[in-house]
C-alpha cells in the first residue's frame, strides 16, 4: 500500500475523471499497478474507440490530458514518480474517452433519426448540412464567449490560448458541433412538459404523506436587546422598556425593530417566518411564543442572552400541509421525474442503436472491445 501523501497528486489528476474511481478515494497500490499495465498508444491518429461509423483518435482526447497534469503539477511544484503519473493518465484518458463516446453516440443516434436507412450519399449530405448549421452556431454563440473568457479578438491567438489548455479551435468546434447535434437529439425525443394529472398529484400526496407532515409553527414580530451591549441589566431593561411603549403607542413593533432592535431579524422588522416549535436557541422565547395569545404584545421576556418583547402573528398546529398547497411543488417533482426517465429511456435506446467498441469498453454500458484489426494498427508506448 502506497503512503495517502504519496497518493494525494493522482488522486487530483484523476479523482474526477476516473470512471472507476470515487472522487475523495485515494488509489490503492493495486489500483496503480493495474493501470500501468495499460499501454496508451503513440501515435495520435490511433484509434482508441468507433462509435458507429465515426472513429475517436487519441489525439482528440489526449493533448487535455497532458495539459490536465502539466497543470496540475506546475501548481502544485511536486515530483511525481513515473507509476502515479501513468495512473493519473490513464483514468484521465478514460474519463475523457467515456464523455467523448457519449457526445458522439448522442450525434450518430441524431443523424440516424434524421435518414434512417437512407443510402451512404444521403446519409453525408444531411451531416454535412447539419455540421454546417451547427458551426454556423459555434462562431455566433461560442467564439464570442472564449474571445471574451481569454480576452482577445484574433483567433489565431484564441487558438494559441486554447492549444496551452489542451484543445484547440477546431478541437472546441468538434467538441460543439457533436454537443448540440446530441442535444437536438435528446429534445427531439423528450416531452419537456410532460402532463401530470390530478390522480398523479393525489397518488403521490397520499403515497409521500410524510414529507408533507408539519409540526406547530408560527410567525410574529420580535424586539430584542442584547445584555452584551448595556453596562448593566437594568440599563438594558430600561431599553427594552422604552422600545416596547414606542412600539404600543406607535403601533409599528416593525419600524421600531429596523431601527432599534439588537436581534439579527432586526434589520427586517423584526418578522419571522414561519419556524417550528422547538427550533429556537432560547428555550424562554419558545415557551412563549407558543402559549401566548395572538396579536398582541407580550411582557417583556428574559433569557441568557436578553430582553424580548414578541407579538405573535399566526400559529399553526401540527399536521400536514393541505394538498392545495403543495399541489404546484408535486406537479413540477413528478414532471421533472418523468423527464429523467425518458431521458433514461432515450440513453438506453441509443446504446442499442449505435455499437460502441472503446480501449476501455467497462466504462461505457454495452460498449465492446477494440477489434484487433484495428489495435494491430496502434502504434503503442513502450513497455513499462
Amino acid at each position: 500500500m502506497l503512503l495517502r501523501h504519496q497518493l494525494l497528486i493522482p488522486l487530483l489528476l484523476a479523482g474526477l475523471f476516473s470512471p472507476g474511481l470515487c472522487t475523495g478515494q485515494v488509489p490503492t497500490r493495486q489500483m496503480v499497478d493495474k493501470a500501468n499495465q495499460v499501454q496508451i498508444p503513440e501515435d495520435p491518429a490511433a484509434i482508441v474507440a468507433c462509435v458507429g461509423q465515426t472513429p475517436i483518435l487519441l489525439g482528440d482526447v489526449m493533448p487535455k490530458v497532458e495539459a490536465r497534469i502539466t497543470d496540475v503539477l506546475a501548481k502544485t511544484n511536486q515530483v511525481v514518480p513515473e507509476d502515479q503519473l501513468h495512473f493519473a493518465r490513464i483514468n484521465l484518458m478514460r474519463g475523457l474517452l467515456a464523455q467523448a463516446i457519449q457526445n458522439k453516440m448522442m450525434r450518430e443516434a441524431f443523424l440516424l433519426d434524421q435518414v434512417g436507412t437512407q443510402v451512404a450519399e444521403k446519409r453525408e449530405e444531411a451531416d454535412a448540412k447539419l455540421t454546417a448549421r451547427a458551426r454556423q452556431m459555434f462562431f455566433e454563440t461560442e467564439i464570442p464567449e472564449l474571445k471574451k473568457q481569454y480576452d482577445v479578438e484574433d483567433l489565431t491567438l484564441l487558438d494559441e490560448q486554447l492549444r496551452k489548455k489542451g484543445s484547440s479551435l477546431a478541437a472546441r468546434q468538434r467538441d460543439f458541433i457533436d454537443s448540440m447535434l446530441g442535444h437536438l437529439y435528446i429534445r427531439s425525443k423528450i416531452d419537456r412538459e410532460p402532463s401530470v394529472s390530478i390522480a398523479e398529484i393525489n397518488e403521490y400526496y397520499y403515497e409521500n404523506q410524510e414529507d408533507f407532515e408539519r409540526p406547530n409553527r408560527a410567525r410574529w414580530e420580535q424586539l430584542t436587546v442584547l445584555f452584551s451591549k448595556f453596562p448593566s441589566r437594568q440599563a438594558a431593561h430600561e431599553a427594552i422598556w422604552e422600545m416596547g411603549r414606542e412600539a404600543y403607542f406607535g403601533g409599528s413593533m416593525q419600524a421600531v425593530a429596523r431601527e432599534k432592535s439588537q436581534e439579527p431579524f432586526g434589520k427586517e422588522g423584526g418578522l419571522h417566518d414561519w419556524t417550528a416549535q422547538g427550533a429556537l436557541a432560547s428555550d424562554e422565547l419558545d415557551k412563549q411564543i407558543f402559549s401566548i395569545p395572538l396579536n398582541a404584545m407580550s411582557e417583556i421576556i428574559e433569557d441568557e442572552s436578553g430582553f424580548h418583547i414578541v407579538r405573535v402573528l399566526e400559529r399553526q398546529e401540527a399536521g400536514f400541509t393541505p394538498l392545495s398547497e403543495v399541489q404546484d411543488e408535486i406537479r413540477s417533482m413528478i414532471r421533472k421525474s418523468k423527464i429523467a426517465k425518458s431521458q433514461v429511456e432515450v440513453m438506453e435506446t441509443m446504446r442499442g442503436m449505435i455499437p460502441v467498441w472503446s480501449l476501455f469498453p467497462d466504462d461505457v454500458p454495452g460498449a465492446k472491445p477494440l477489434p484487433a484489426s484495428i489495435a494491430r494498427r496502434y502504434s503503442v508506448s513502450k513497455q513499462r
